[in-house]
């Protein structure tokens, strides 16, 4: 079968593509400093001239590969409230993250540690994570919404939350692999819905 020919930018986004998928495993095994141009250009498949064709530098790359897999989050936790049952749909996606934990765990460290290091990184790592917390704050909205019950507390610090608890519960499952389940992040959440939405007994109303 003879393979169709790209146009120049088709063969240009491919080859965008196949850097910054080598540079996110060459991230989560070596670090963001531990990977040189050469080594993600050679991962790929390609010169250190095609790296530079498509990237000003490593910095520009990291910038790039953090909004592509921001975006991509978003989409499948966007899809996920689509669902008929979003719980049901939601405990898929995290079983399915599990299988790919240590990878993944790698790599968002490593993405915390070059915000550490490299203070004009830092925006584009908050904006990622605001995003996440955005996430998080329609779906208790919308939670609390459908029972028709007041929050708590602003939703956006419940968001919060329950973003820091899923951080915390992923390191924990990485540790802990045959004591904590592929779930805990859902059951733990359904635990705080359950807990913040729970009648306030009427001493603590008066």
């Amino acid at each position: 079968m003879t393979r169709k020919r790209l146009t120049r930018e088709e063969s240009r986004q491919e080859t965008r593509t196949r850097l910054l998928a080598a540079a996110e495993e060459l991230f989560a095994e070596r670090g963001v400093n531990g990977a040189s141009v050469e080594q993600i250009a050679e991962r790929a498949g390609y010169s250190r001239g095609a790296f530079y064709g498509n990237f000003a530098d490593k910095h520009e790359l990291v910038v790039e590969l953090l909004k592509q897999r921001t975006m991509r989050e978003l989409d499948e936790v966007t899809a996920i409230t689509r669902e008929q049952d979003p719980y049901a749909a939601l405990r898929a996606w995290h079983k399915d993250r599990a299988a790919n934990l240590l990878g993944w765990m790698s790599l968002r460290t490593e993405l915390i540690l070059y915000a550490l290091r490299t203070p004009s990184f830092r925006p584009q790592l908050a904006q990622r994570e605001r995003l996440a917390r955005d996430a998080h704050t329609g779906s208790i909205e919308t939670t609390f919404a459908s029972l028709g019950i007041t929050p708590p507390a602003d939703p956006a610090f419940l968001a919060l939350i329950v973003h820091a608890l899923e951080d915390g519960l992923l390191i924990q499952r990485m540790l802990f692999p045959d004591e904590i389940s592929d779930e805990v992040i859902v059951d733990a959440s359904e635990l705080l819905m359950r807990s913040w939405s729970a009648p306030r007994n009427a001493e603590n109303d008066t």
